[in-house]
Order: C-alpha cells, then structure tokens, then sequence
C-alpha cells in the first residue's frame, strides 16, 4: 500500500524553480545529481525533482502510528543543499514527531551531490516537499530563488534572504548549563547512575548535550504541555517568551521573577526579584547564557543577622548569602543587584571551554567539601575534557576577601584559586576522583602565577617551589558505588594539611585538618515513581578550610566556599523529593552538631569553626576535638511544595514552611539561642539554590 500511494504521489508531483536571470541570460543551475550529469541545463530541474522521488520512494517509510490512526494530513519540508552538495533538514511541519523522524532519516542518507551555482561560483538553495498522507499530491518547489553572488550588485539581496526558522527547544542540544538546582537535579539523577553508564556526576553544572541523551528534556516536558491555542497561553504554560533563530544561530530571550512573602516569629519577609535571561548559540560550537537580577528583600531574621555578620568593608550593611553585597534599602531591607553569565565553546566532543561569572559545584551530594555554589558568584575559566572513561576539569578562579583587615586603601583584596577534578569510571559500578585546589594571594604584585596554569595534577610541588607560604593546598578523594539502577553510594575526603603524623597521630593536633562525607541515594524509592530519598553525614574537623595567611583561607566574600557550615562540625541530612507531573514537594531535615568561636572579652581563641580565623590565635595545638568551642545544637527542617508553571523557564509557585532551633552552650552576641518557624509563599523562575539551612 505504501507503495502504491508514492507511485500515485509521485506522479502527481512537479518541479518549480525560479530562475535568477539578468538581461535574460541563464545564470543560476540546479544542484546535480550524478545521475543528471549527461542532461542538459534547461532538463536539469526535472532531473532534480525525479532523483527526489526515487530516494523517497525507496526509503520512506509511513510511521506505524499515522496507520494505525488513520491521520489524513498535509506534511510540510524545507530542505536545503549547501554550498558543498550536503542536504539538510531545516523544517518539518506535521502533527507526528514519527513523520518528522522519518524525513530526517531519510534526507541524511541521501550522498553529497554537485550544489547549485550562480554566475557559476557554488551556493545554496532551498525546496519545499508538501504532500498528504495517506495519498496526495507532492509537490516539490525551491522556497526562493537561488542565493546570488554578485560583486557588482553589492550582495543588495543579502537582508531579503535572511532565514527565520521556528525555534526546536535548541536549548536541549547545546552545551549550555544546566542551572544549578538541587530539586531538578534530581529529576534525571537516576538516569545517570545507572549501572553501565559511562557518565560523570561529580562536575557540576552539568552541560545540556550531556544529559539529554538519557533524560530527553523535550520528551518529558511534552508529556506535560498544556494545549494552548492563544500566544499568551503558550508562552505561559510552555515556551520561552521570546525565541529567534536562522541558519547558524538561536537566541531565547525571557522575563522572570523570584517573588517571596511570608513571616518568622518576629519580621514580615519578602524577597521582590525582577530579571531577565539570555541564552544561545552561534553557529554549532559557541553558546552563551546572561541574567541580570535586580533585588530587594528582609528576610527572617537569623537570616538577617547572618547576613549581616559577614559584611564587608566599606559601609554596606550586609552580604546576601550565596548572592552578593548588598546595600541598604528602606530601613530594615537590603537591595542587592547580581549578574552572572557565560560563553560555552565546543571545539570538539572531547572539550568544553567556558568563561564566565557564576558558580561551580564538585560531588555527588547535597553538600561538598571539595567546591559548592554556597558563595556568592565569581569569575571563573573552566575547561572540561572527556575521552574514554575519563573527565577531567581545570577551574581557574579569581576571588575576593572583603574584611577590613585586608582592605587597601578601600579596595577588596584578590586572591586566586585553581583547582582540578580528575573522574574515573573504574568498573560500570565504580567512579573514583582526585581532587586538588589551591589559593595563593597577589603578594608581590606577582596578580595571577601563570605557574597554576599548568592543567597536570598535582600542584603541591608548584607551592613549595613558589614559597612555602606561597599558597594554600588542598587535595581530595571521592568515590561512588552504583549498587543497583535505584541505589548509590558517595564519598568525599579532603585534607588541608599534609602532616600525616598529625593525622594519625591521635593527639587531636589542629594540623589534622580533614573531612569527609558518606551518603546514599535511593530512586523511585519503594516502588513509588520519582520518589527521591537521599541520607548524607559530613564531618569536618576545626580548623580545616582557615590558614595562617590571612588571605589564604577557603572562602570568598566572607562565604565558605566548600561546606555552608564551614569547618568543626558534623552534619547528618536527610532529604526527601517528588515530583508527579508539574507538581513537586521537598522535605530536608538537618542535624549538626556545630564548635563556634565565643569572642568574648574573657575568651576570644580561635577554635576552628570559622573558616576566616587566623590560626596564630588557635586555642591549642593538641587536644582539639570535633565541635570545640561554643558547641551548639543545630536542628533545621524545610518543607517545601509548588506547582511547575513553565517546563521552559522553570518557573514555579510554592509555599514553604522551616523550622529552626539553635542552642550554644553559652549566648554571646552573635550566637545565641533562638527557635524559628518561618512561613513563605513565593513564585520564582528556580536558576540558582537558594541555602536558608546554616
């Protein structure tokens, strides 16, 4: 039947080309085939149309699900043969993502052939394929006529043949990010962890191209798209507010909010964020993202006094976690504007190059110890390569410590970070990475070495040969176990010094400065589908993360860069999440057991929990013990539920409810005991985590 309908469509074809003439002289040729290369010119279009028909009816294929439904319809193409004789499918228009397929398939088995010509220099050209299934007319026609070059026209035609084609979710192809959010995150987490795959989890933010391959990004949110038939209801609901793209490029271009109101037990909170987001591509290799936020908020109030703790130098009232410096808005509010973005090169499968301004994340679970996106955004380069069963990442970093006690002359002070992430999948359970980071300062005027460009592990023997207090090194091991499809097990190991008989020693020396985290994961948990439950311990003893060098510490604008809570204490998390449909919940429950400093007249030693302490003014050199100091219990639970409005942009409404309670051994005047039940209701487009559990 199938072909008996082509033969009938076939005959029932024709073939219009326009011809480009001037002064009635012939000067534009069809592309050829070789089978066409004996016919003359002017037979040269009915050569063309019938090769079409032939590759067709030989390798077109009706998709069993227009048979079984009986569909009668028209399906719409626009090809294009290029300058080089290459076919190319730019647009199908049918209702069966089957048909769109199958037409794909079967324009790239078609050879390389001679492309079209005008004033005999080669060029493109563009046909049009209707027809209707189950039978009817095709009709193959160029869409314009052949692109001309002419120098003594002054390519006048150029803007005219500018293409304007519909935008495909181009997004899910590219080598964008991924924004960094912990509850979409776990949307596909267990797609990756699949025993047998060859992927790796640890570098984060993951790129777009690599995660579709198992999750299908279009696939799922098409299975949740509502039918709109008005431009509002679709861009509401589905799609990006604004899209373009031509032949070699694709920009998206959209609005979005993170609108919060709610209550703790002693302030009304809000947060009122406008911004708006770029993304894109040029050509295949080269791909950008940019959101500029304009902010003003209060929030609860531990939150508050946090935030305020770590201000900067210069008279701003207060540093936004994980956001920025913020200035004094009203009377009890901050206004705190943010940019991040990035460019994205792909020279190869094997490389990614980006440069940008935003965070990075190293581990496979809730916290790292290694590298989080708990401090507010920085500069950055990172090159990522992937062969074999290998990924390795070199990150370049310029950061700031904004206290006054190093302030210079009212400017912040610049340190620089490099670090590498070195991911091995030794067996199809079992991944194993290395990691190294190390912090040196702009002494000397030295800006940044260009020694820790060196993209080799390890940097331990560079710092010696710089200077013993050249820099600050850290060096790591992770490990993951995928036990079965649906349960996995992670681990992070970091040392900040390299005196293995204080390590081991057993004297509780300050210079055993290590961490380490255990944690497991569990999809569609007890048979429920989407079901994510996830249990985490970390452990980290005083003094790790902090330095002599008053610079050389582990943070950036007065924020941890590894675990929120800093250093001297051990956490246990435990974190459920689902999502059905558009609709999600989370519940995170944490337990700390956490050593602060007293700063008090009587007693202002340093006991290791601050990362930004200077270890000249330790407590002691032997005899430190986990949680030292002002010990405090520490409880947070968060419950959060929403709805997903937009699959394309991620925005969300929800509401939230966190209890917090807070108990040191002795209140001081920056710890103190404190219970807080705090209400939220928000809508938000979800590009970065937010952290309210410290």
């Amino acid at each position: 039947m199938k072909h008996l309908c082509f033969l009938v469509l076939f005959f029932l074809s024709s073939v219009v080309l326009v011809h480009a003439q001037i002064d009635g002289e012939l000067t534009t040729k069809y592309p050829v085939f070789p089978s066409c290369e004996p016919v003359n010119m002017e037979m040269l279009p009915s050569c063309f149309n019938n090769a079409i028909r032939e590759i067709l009816h030989e390798n077109f294929q009706t998709p069993e699900i227009a048979k079984t439904e009986n569909y009668s319809g028209e399906v719409r193409v626009l090809f294009e043969v290029d300058e080089n004789g290459t076919f190319h499918v730019l647009y199908t228009d049918s209702v069966y993502e089957e048909v769109k397929d199958e037409v794909k398939r079967v324009f790239k088995m078609i050879p390389k052939i001679k492309p079209a010509s005008y004033n005999g220099k080669p060029t493109h050209a563009q046909f049009t394929i209707s027809f209707m299934i189950p039978l009817g007319a095709l009709k193959l026609e160029s869409t314009n006529s052949v692109e001309r070059f002419d120098l003594e026209s002054n390519n006048t035609m150029e803007y005219d043949n500018l293409e304007s084609l519909p935008y495909e979710n181009d997004v899910y192809k590219s080598a964008l990010n991924i924004p960094l959010s912990h509850h979409n995150y776990s949307l596909f987490d267990a797609y990756l962890n699949q025993v047998g795959t060859n992927t790796h989890t640890a570098q984060k933010p993951f790129l777009y191209s690599d995660v579709d391959s198992y999750y299908h990004f279009e696939a799922r949110n098409k299975a949740i798209s509502k039918t709109r038939s008005t431009w509002l209801g679709r861009k509401w609901w589905n799609e990006h507010m604004v899209t373009l793209k031509g032949k070699d490029y694709w920009i998206t271009l959209d609005p979005g909010v993170d609108l919060q109101i709610g209550k703790d037990d002693q302030v009304n909170t809000y947060n009122n964020t406008r911004l708006v987001y770029t993304q894109g591509a040029i050509g295949k290799q080269i791909n950008f993202f940019a959101v500029v936020y304009e902010s003003q908020g209060r929030f609860a109030d531990y939150f508050n006094r946090y935030a305020e703790s770590i201000k900067p130098d210069g008279g701003n009232p207060a540093i936004i976690p994980a956001r920025g410096i913020a200035k004094k808005f009203k009377e009890d509010s901050y206004d705190y504007p943010i940019a991040t973005g990035y460019v994205s090169y792909t020279p190869s499968t094997h490389f990614n190059i980006q440069l940008g301004h935003g965070k990075n994340f190293i581990g496979d679970g809730y916290r790292s110890l290694f590298m989080s996106d708990n401090a507010s955004p920085y500069p950055y380069f990172k090159l990522n390569t992937t062969f074999w069963k290998i990924k390795y990442t070199n990150t370049w970093m310029s950061l700031r410590d904004v206290r006054s006690e190093v302030t210079d002359n009212g400017s912040f002070r610049t340190k620089y970070m490099a670090n590498h992430y070195l991911s091995y999948n030794v067996t199809k359970r079992w991944n194993l990475g290395l990691f190294e980071s190390v912090i040196w300062e702009n002494d000397n005027d030295r800006g940044f070495d260009f020694n820790y460009l060196n993209p080799i592990i390890f940097y331990r023997a560079i710092e010696f040969s710089t200077g013993s207090r050249g820099g600050n090194a850290l060096i790591g091991l992770s490990s993951k176990f995928k036990f079965t499809d649906r349960v996995n097990a992670y681990g992070q190991l970091i040392i900040d010094e390299f005196s293995s008989s204080d390590i081991f020693g057993g004297k509780g020396s300050y210079k055993n400065k290590i961490g380490y985290q255990l944690g497991a994961k569990y999809y569609n948990a007890f048979g429920v589908d989407q079901l994510f439950l996830q249990a985490e311990y970390n452990h980290v003893r005083p003094y790790t993360y902090s330095h002599n060098t008053i610079v050389l510490n582990y943070g950036h604008n007065n924020q941890s860069l590894a675990h929120t809570l800093g250093a001297n204490f051990s956490e246990w998390i435990a974190i459920a999440r689902y999502q059905r449909g558009r609709i999600f919940g989370d519940l995170k429950l944490v337990f700390a057991k956490r050593g602060f400093e007293f700063n008090t007249e009587e007693d202002s030693f340093f006991y290791g929990g601050d990362i930004y302490g200077t270890e000249d003014n330790r407590v002691s050199d032997d005899g430190n013990d986990l949680a030292q100091g002002n010990t405090t219990d520490f409880f947070h639970g968060e419950f959060q539920a929403g709805y997903l409005i937009n699959p394309a942009t991620n925005l969300k409404v929800y509401a939230s409810l966190i209890y917090r309670d807070f108990k040191p051994i002795l209140n001081t005047a920056t710890v103190f005991e404190n219970q807080t039940t705090w209400f939220n209701f928000g809508i938000r487009t979800d590009l970065f985590n937010w952290y309210y559990d410290f």
